[in-house]
């Protein structure tokens, strides 16, 4: 190991080490070139006696291995020229074996015994069968796990496996397997007393240094992975014990961890199938502070993925059992590591869930039997607070969803609730959109009351605060939450009246405890939802004929529940939206020629606009869309229609822009002359609000004049004049073509006076308005006589 000369010094050494090197192997390379051999081994020898340096550490001893790796390469060449020229193998072999020192003879040795077997004058397996005992000459832990590890590399190609051009007699494959399994031990044993070499406050580096050089023991199980000959049953019988007892024995942490991951990266998936109690017996005995976790779920990985490459192999694992030893495996570990963290076990579990989702999809009571295990440890716990706990928990909880691509199936898991409960707020609702992504990716419809129940109690993350606090969420990322919520209230349906009106009263009572702040993206998703079954239930009370109508579920009672809901949102308040809901429900409540119903739902409508609805532009929306809504209701009678059309008028007069002011009384003209209904034509009442507007445009242009010494647009006139137009051509005969035509000049003249203001958006309107009744004279027939008095 480096002496504590530091840094600085061990550079001094390795410089030193590699010019003695390059030295004796320039004087190497001029033996070999004059062909003179006995020179060529004095200087080999030389060289590689540098290679018994104690003073370095093992990545700067492990350069100067690789540059004396090198120059043998080439004395490897040259040997193998000397056998085609003549030279006795044998003799070769027994001529190196003359070098002084120990750890030279060792390497010359092995180099000479690559070209002896590569030369088959004498077995493969008793050559290497000598190299691998001579090799036990060298006891120091660094040079002799380097010289181990040039071994295996010189021999790896040579060995006498079936197929192999060294192949030898019936047991030639026995033979191999037994060389490869000795140097591993051998070598094993060096890299764990590799610890003990120095002193002890050093320990820690000496650990990294080793768990450097791992890789040096790890090939030999790699060559072993290889070898053709390794059937099933030697591997079980031989191989697989073998390597077990020397990671068992050799009671290191770092050894057995790495080695027995090892194992499960380097040999078939087949093999491990059939030899799991083996290696499953071997975990317990391990140290107990080797990682076995890992260890256990890149196991079932391996599987996991050897399951699900091909539906064939699938009777193999029934046939071993292999889910009723792993899950006995990992609560053996489980129980005898009482020390293991939180997210150890459930890394265990989500890799055996993983396990069975491949293996064993379609049974549902060995997953919440997981599951089950799972609460089983959390709930000693409690509450999670460790990062890597929760992330496998979603890992655990995403495996089903995202196997079945079905929540029914999630439902069916009574443990998966249970789970759920020890996330804090914050991953309970990264769970909860992991949930409804699933079921909007898939487009799966909720369609029973119970299962819209499960559902969300699952999503409780999202649709309520749990503990009674409120989290502190980033505006945008709490909408984007609502939103997903509002989807998936869109994906609950049923074509049973009946379940249907089951499903609307269960969200309504999971979502109304949502307080004020998610309400507003809740309630109106299940208002249209339920609006949709009142219109299905319209639709079917016409088809129905005779049928008789279920008077468990009626408009007039879903109009209740909506009611409800919508005064829990004027309670918030948010008038707006409110406000807007309730038109809905009159428009629909129209539709089932329920009057009392849509009275009511337009009286909260105007209620909410007076008292509290305050601002301008909030007001202007509102007064159009109770307009525009009140317009198409058909369903009220004479009193009912005129105390409402009174009502709109009278607010439409009250804005507190003028030119709002105008445009709302205009509008209003609307609510007296409705196309398909003759009993609402009223000429006059029409008539009564244009002169009004047009009062008000024209106090519009006197402020303008007053104020800022040029009259204002005459936009508002030309609006106006549209409107005559309109209902000039749908016959009411209040709108003369005198009153047009005064219309049209008084607009003229305003657009011609020397202070009138620019604008051009009014010029063009003005001009194509003037246009439209040139077209329409031109047209001819009843229309074309009907605009014919009019001048343009």
């Amino acid at each position: 190991m480096i002496s504590d000369g530091g840094v600085e010094e061990e550079e001094k050494y390795l410089a030193a080490g590699i010019a003695g090197l390059q030295q004796n192997a320039f004087y190497m390379h001029r033996a070999l070139d004059s062909n003179n051999l006995k020179d060529a081994l004095k200087y080999s020898a030389q060289m590689l006696s540098e290679l018994r340096t104690s003073r370095l550490s093992p990545h700067k001893y492990y350069e100067l291995y690789m540059r004396a790796f090198d120059e043998l390469r080439k004395l490897e060449m040259f040997f193998r020229e000397e056998t085609k020229r003549g030279c006795s193998t044998i003799e070769l072999y027994e001529l190196v074996q003359h070098a002084g020192n120990i750890l030279p003879r060792l390497y010359l040795l092995c180099t000479v015994g690559s070209v002896y077997i590569r030369s088959k004058e004498a077995p493969a397996k008793d050559v290497l069968k000598d190299l691998v005992e001579m090799c036990r000459g060298i006891q120091h832990p660094l040079r002799g796990l380097f010289l181990r590890s040039y071994l295996s590399q010189v021999s790896r190609d040579k060995l006498p496996d079936i197929g192999s051009e060294y192949e030898g007699d019936a047991d030639t494959v026995s033979d191999a397997v037994e060389f490869v399994l000795q140097n591993f031990t051998e070598m094993n044993k060096l890299w764990v007393r590799m610890q003990h070499q120095g002193p002890a406050r050093e320990k820690e580096k000496r650990e990294k240094e080793r768990s450097e050089l791992r890789d040096l023991v790890g090939k030999n199980l790699h060559v072993l992975g290889q070898i053709e000959g390794v059937d099933l049953d030697l591997y079980r019988d031989t191989v697989l014990p073998r390597i077990l007892e020397q990671v068992v024995n050799c009671k290191d942490e770092l050894a057995q961890y790495y080695l027995m991951d090892c194992i499960i990266q380097v040999f078939p998936d087949e093999y491990h199938l059939q030899t799991l109690e083996i290696i499953l017996g071997a975990c317990p005995q391990l140290q107990p502070s080797v990682d076995i976790k890992t260890i256990l779920s890149r196991l079932m990985e391996r599987l996991s993925n050897y399951a699900a490459s091909s539906a064939e192999v699938l009777p193999e694992f029934f046939q071993v059992e292999a889910f009723a030893k792993l899950n006995n495996a990992i609560g053996k570990v489980i129980e005898a590591q009482v020390d293991m963290p939180i997210d150890g076990v459930v890394t265990l579990y989500s890799s055996l869930l993983t396990f069975i989702l491949h293996v064993h999809h379609d049974r549902l009571d060995y997953v919440d039997q997981i599951l089950g295990a799972c609460v089983g440890k959390l709930s000693v716990v409690g509450k999670l607070e460790d990062s890597k706990a929760t992330k496998q928990i979603i890992a655990l909880l995403s495996a089903p969803l995202e196997k079945y691509n079905d929540i029914d199936t999630a439902l069916k898991l009574t443990n998966y609730p249970r789970v759920l409960e020890f996330l804090d707020q914050g991953t309970n609702k990264v769970m909860a959109n992991v949930i409804i992504q699933t079921i909007m990716k898939n487009k799966t419809c909720i369609s029973t009351a119970d299962k819209v129940e499960a559902l969300f109690e699952l999503i409780k993350g999202l649709i309520k605060d749990l503990n009674g606090n409120l989290d502190e969420v980033d505006d945008e990322d709490f909408k984007e939450e609502q939103n997903a919520v509002a989807r998936l209230i869109q994906m609950l349906y049923n074509d049973d009246p009946k379940e249907m009106l089951k499903i609307i009263c269960t969200v309504k009572k999971h979502i109304m405890v949502g307080g004020a702040k998610r309400l507003p993206f809740t309630v109106p998703p299940l208002i249209f939802s339920s609006l949709k079954l009142v219109r299905r239930l319209q639709s079917q009370d016409e088809n129905a004929g005779e049928e008789e109508e279920d008077a468990s579920v009626t408009p007039k009672k879903i109009f209740q529940i909506l009611n409800q809901m919508i005064e829990a949102l004027s309670v918030i308040p948010v008038p707006e939206l409110a406000l807007r809901l309730y038109l809905q429900c009159a428009e629909a409540a129209n539709d089932c020629d329920l009057e009392p119903v849509a009275y009511e739902f337009f009286t909260q409508a105007y209620i909410l606009y007076e008292e509290e609805i305050s601002d301008s532009k909030a007001q202007v929306t509102a007064i159009h869309l109770i307009i525009g809504s009140l317009q198409r209701l058909h369903v009220f009678g004479v009193e009912n229609r005129d105390t409402l059309t009174h009502k709109a008028t009278g607010y439409s007069a009250k804005l507190l822009k003028k030119p709002e002011q105008c445009r709302a009384v205009y509008a209003c003209s609307h609510l007296f002359w409705v196309d398909d209904q003759d009993s609402i034509k009223d000429g006059e009442r029409v008539m009564f609000c244009l002169k009004r507007a047009l009062r008000i445009a024209n106090a519009v242009q006197q402020m303008a004049t007053a104020t800022r010494g040029s009259s204002g647009s005459v936009m508002l006139f030309i609006e106006i004049l549209n409107k005559y137009l309109y209902f000039f051509e749908k016959g009411n005969p209040q709108v003369t073509v005198a009153s047009i035509q005064g219309l049209i000049e008084l607009i003229t003249t305003e657009m011609q006076s020397d202070n009138s203001t620019p604008d051009p958006a009014a010029d063009a309107f003005f001009a194509s308005t003037m246009r439209y009744i040139q077209f329409q004279k031109d047209k001819g027939g009843a229309v074309g006589e009907k605009y014919e008095p009019i001048k343009t």
